[in-house]
């Protein structure tokens, strides 16, 4: 197995980039900003990238997804959930959908709440256990919160979608990594840590809005307190969805 992950400022997002080192087959995860940093890395690890893959449609910056498979060529596919309202072609993925690495596999779990498009990727190495080893979990679980329900969608609904989300990824093992598509620092999240990973264990433990079992109780918890949306988040949603430039 080969991971990096991309700890990004402006804005406060991470990125991966993953695969099989001995079949030399890998994939990006929420890419966004200079193509050369995944290119580089391809190129460095030796990974020929299969899948570009976004967990959702972004309102807090444009995403690199469908340049930068582009750039890696037609054995690239860019990567979203099916329903995903987009007007352009793209690879589809649902709920329980396996992508292959070689010797690893991404498990695709829907998981909206966040955005209606929302997918978490259960990431198993088949040379060390055939048990998930890491969930890159986007912007639904981050290390300290949930993310925001409203950008998308009216945010009590959004809210009771997400409950549903988190039950799915509470049903995951303790020991399972959680790699997270944002940290301290960004919009997307409220009580968010400056540490970039963590664990379904101590998420479950000790992140309060991941612990909560009621649901009218989370629907409270998430609406309390929502922070100001991202500067034109409408607008840049819509870029990443094909529909109108990002406001400059």
């Amino acid at each position: 197995m080969i991971l990096r992950q991309f700890l990004h400022t402006d804005p406060v997002a991470s990125s991966y980039v993953f695969g099989c080192g001995g079949k030399a087959i890998g994939a990006v995860v929420d890419p966004l900003g200079d193509l050369a940093l995944y290119l580089r890395m391809s190129e460095e690890t030796g990974m020929r990238i299969r899948y570009v893959i976004d967990t959702h449609l972004h309102a807090d910056h444009v995403s690199a997804g469908r340049e930068l498979a582009k750039a890696f060529g037609a054995e690239a596919e860019y990567v979203l959930f099916a329903d995903a309202n987009v007007t352009f072609p793209f690879r589809k993925v649902r709920d329980s959908d396996v992508l292959e690495l070689g010797n690893v596999t991404i498990k695709v779990l829907h998981t909206p709440g966040h955005t209606p498009e929302h997918i978490s990727l259960v990431v198993t190495d088949h040379t060390r256990s055939e048990e998930p080893w890491f969930v890159l979990t986007g912007h639904t679980l981050m290390v300290g919160d949930l993310g925001r329900t409203e950008l998308a969608t009216n945010a009590e609904d959004g809210a009771r979608t997400l409950f549903k989300s988190v039950q799915k990824l509470k049903a995951l093992p303790d020991h399972l990594e959680v790699l997270p598509g944002a940290y301290s620092g960004s919009v997307c999240g409220r009580s968010l840590s400056g540490k970039p990973t963590s664990t379904i264990g101590f998420e479950r433990r000790f992140n309060k809005a991941f612990r909560i079992d009621d649901e009218d109780d989370f629907v409270r918890a998430m609406l309390a307190e929502i922070p100001p949306a991202p500067p034109e988040a409408t607008a840049v949603r819509a870029k990443n969805a094909g529909r109108a430039a990002a406001a400059a």
